[in-house]
């Protein structure tokens, strides 16, 4: 009989810190991150990443686990994920992976290798510079498109890093993403994985979406910003995060600070829109009610689970 391993993902702002580590002390269990902006260093207020206060002593991994000025792939989370799972395992836990990262979720509940790509630096530097424009963007969104409409159809017009991963894919292998996604999925799942989602009223998610961004300008992530400017050279992907790239783009002098805040409000409830529809696609998934009290969560879990069997 495989392991069992629960998974919580949900919407941006929906209470999964707050789930997971309550769960976690109810069952003994560890949480492994599940989200592609917390692995990153020095990135905190911006990626709500959870403080020591918050963890209330429950072991985390897969945070603060790279420089913002790394690159870090799927498959490689996939793989730390695993070691991680497994390490939690032989102490007689229970692993909870928490998270929004879709994409790193179905690398874990569909077994899914991602191939290690050696991308062509030279090609990834030209798509970078023509997605600098908005016209430019629309161009190789367009051309993504053409080739894998499927995987284009998951994401953003306006999400530069993974347009541009679709292309590189391309280039470099001569198959879409879309194909190699079903290509990998013939691989064993080596746990049985009971995934959860956190779902609650739209207009509330949105005010809870607001107010979050409220108190991360008050917590500082302006200066968070300028910090890591200050310390790292380059930004690969990290800079790329919601939240991030409006504030360097105030901090340029491209939007003043009440756009810049109105834009992050903006880019997170689209952001959580695509992570509900991402969440929904999977059939198996036990929708949990966001406004109900975290103990009801809990025993929902533990029902599904069987935990009295365990």
């Amino acid at each position: 009989m495989k392991q069992k391993v629960i998974v919580i993902v949900g919407p941006t702002a929906s209470g999964k810190t707050a789930l997971s580590i309550e769960l976690a002390k109810k069952i003994s269990g560890e949480i492994v991150s599940c989200d592609s902006m917390q692995i990153y260093k020095d990135m905190n207020i911006g990626s709500a990443k959870p403080t020591n206060e918050e963890m209330q002593g429950i072991k985390h991994y897969l945070i603060d686990v790279v420089r913002p000025d790394e690159r870090f792939s799927v498959a490689e989370y996939k793989k730390q994920a695993e070691a991680a799972i497994e390490d939690i395992i032989s102490k007689g836990k229970m692993p909870i992976v928490i998270g929004g990262t879709g994409l790193y979720a179905d690398s874990l509940i569909y077994g899914i290798d991602y191939p290690e790509i050696i991308f062509d630096e030279e090609y990834r530097k030209s798509l970078e510079e023509k997605a600098k424009t908005d016209e430019g963007l629309k161009e190789i969104y367009n051309r993504a498109k053409e080739i894998d409409e499927k995987a284009i159809s998951k994401i953003s017009e306006n999400d530069r890093k993974r347009i541009i991963r679709i292309l590189e894919i391309y280039h470099q292998t001569g198959k879409t993403k879309t194909e190699l996604e079903i290509e990998s999925r013939k691989n064993e799942i080596k746990y049985d994985y009971k995934v959860f989602a956190i779902n609650m009223d739209r207009n509330v998610l949105y005010d809870r979406i607001n107010k979050r961004v409220d108190l991360m300008i008050e917590n500082g992530l302006i200066d968070e910003v300028k910090s890591l400017l200050e310390k790292y050279n380059e930004f690969p992907t990290a800079m790329q995060g919601l939240g991030y790239k409006e504030v360097v783009q105030f901090l340029n002098n491209e939007l003043t600070k009440d756009e810049m805040i109105e834009k992050i409000k903006q880019e997170t409830r689209r952001f959580a829109k695509r992570q509900l529809t991402w969440f929904r696609k999977n059939k198996e998934t036990i929708w949990l009610d966001g406004l109900v009290d975290v103990k009801n969560n809990i025993d929902i879990i533990l029902e599904e689970i069987n935990w009295a069997k365990l």
